[in-house]
């Protein structure tokens, strides 16, 4: 007889149950997942779009590789965030209060105030930007835009918003299939997304900083610990909490990936000068044609108002925690006012501020991603003390591996900062 080449196989109740525990874990997963990937996806907000299309127009593709180590770092960094909310039950900046005073908490949370408004303006004016290549006035646009992002976390609970969140993160794709419209050379692509390039020079480090501070921003790292808490997530769901943040964390980088390369191979092999996502949109029209532009302003549009919820939320979040106030999407107007009345405190003051004419959007919108990258390492500093402190975290403090790296990722970027800075100033 011949030899059964194929293997041991499994008695058929041992098949079956082993197909009945791999559905269990993907519906449990399915149910699970949701704070990693919002919160890495809103990080491709009108802010970022900006700063991916400036990066990608004026530079080429020479910055691609910088999403590589990007990627890396900001696995590590949300990982430990989401660590740190199934393991302790709180947010950061509550635990930041706790471990290192009210004082350091009150700088921090002024510093974060201001920078979170900036990036909320510039979501606004995401959606006055978008919505004027369809010919729509922001004096329509951004009052109903608003409207609706406020009434959708006011008036939902942490389910439905999140479920609403999910379904605007789909709309991504619409970059990646930009990308493909505008028929790239791959050879070229590769060979620059693995060569490292670095220039001294202030255009060049601004553009670095800001690419970092829009992939790896401040308010992230607060956002996805207050979700991971407000979603109920305990000890038990870690391993899901962490497969949750790998997965979005490579999902916005490959977003991000696709917006430099199309503004590369278009606008800066054709020498065009812009200054918005908007002009970006605009120019690619005859450059990869009119469906190119409408899938980028959509894109622009989606993630505009995607972030324009987010961010004021991850303020409130933050805020109310620091100051044990309460904050949580499943309590009513009546029962967390500080909350709710910061969130749409900031959601007023990004759509009045859009509104007056002469406003130097562009200026805001870019520099609000630099003050995201020089913010940055301050956040992780304190993060770091935390996860390592075994009162918060019992046996789930880092090992040395994810120590060396958080480590590096904070010398890197105070390197950068100070690097930008030093050459502005001469």
């Amino acid at each position: 007889m011949p030899e059964n080449r194929s293997g041991p196989t499994l008695p058929p109740n041992s098949e079956k149950s082993s197909r009945k525990g791999a559905w269990k874990t993907l519906g449990i997963f399915f149910a699970l997942i949701g704070p990693g990937i919002i919160t890495s996806n809103v990080d491709n907000d009108a802010g970022g779009i900006t700063t991916y299309s400036l990066a990608g127009s004026e530079f080429g593709l020479t910055l691609l590789w910088t999403l590589i180590p990007i990627t890396v770092a900001l696995i590590i960094i949300q990982e430990m965030c989401a660590r740190m909310g199934v393991v302790s039950g709180k947010g950061l900046s509550d635990l930041i209060r706790e471990r290192f005073g009210a004082k350091a908490t009150f700088y921090l949370m002024i510093a974060l105030f201001f920078t979170n408004l900036g990036n909320t303006i510039s979501e606004f004016a995401g959606v006055a930007a978008s919505l004027e290549i369809f010919g729509v006035s922001k004096y329509l646009s951004v009052p109903v835009s608003a409207f609706f992002v406020w009434w959708l976390v006011v008036k939902g609970s942490y389910k439905s918003v999140e479920k609403v969140f999910l379904v605007a993160c789909l709309f991504y794709v619409s970059y990646i299939i930009s990308g493909f419209m505008a028929k790239p050379d791959w050879g070229e692509i590769r060979t620059q997304f693995f060569t490292p390039i670095l220039r001294f020079e202030p255009e060049f480090l601004t553009m670095a900083v800001g690419v970092v501070g829009t992939t790896i921003a401040p308010w992230m790292q607060f956002y996805l610990q207050s979700s991971v808490v407000d979603k109920g997530l305990k000890a038990e769901d870690y391993q899901y909490a962490r497969m949750d943040v790998i997965f979005g964390s490579v999902i916005v980088n490959v977003v991000a990936f696709f917006i430099i390369l199309l503004c590369a191979v278009t606008i800066f092999k054709a020498g065009i000068r812009i200054e918005t996502a908007e002009e970006a949109a605009l120019a690619l029209q005859p450059l990869a044609g009119k469906y190119c532009t409408w899938l980028f302003a959509f894109g622009l549009l989606n993630a505009s108002l995607f972030a324009a919820s987010i961010l004021p939320l991850s303020t409130a979040y933050t805020i109310c925690e620091a100051f044990g106030w309460e904050s949580s999407l499943n309590r009513k107007f009546g029962e967390a006012p500080q909350f709710y009345g910061l969130y749409s405190l900031m959601i007023f003051l990004g759509m009045a501020v859009i509104l007056f004419p002469d406003v130097p959007l562009i200026s805001i919108m870019f520099y609000s991603q630099v003050i995201n990258g020089a913010l940055l390492p301050f956040v992780l500093i304190f993060m770091i003390i935390l996860v390592n402190d075994r009162r918060i975290m019992g046996n789930y403090t880092n090992g040395w591996v994810l120590n060396l790296i958080s480590y590096l990722t904070i010398i890197v970027l105070i390197f950068l900062s100070g690097a930008m800075l030093y050459t502005s100033l001469r």
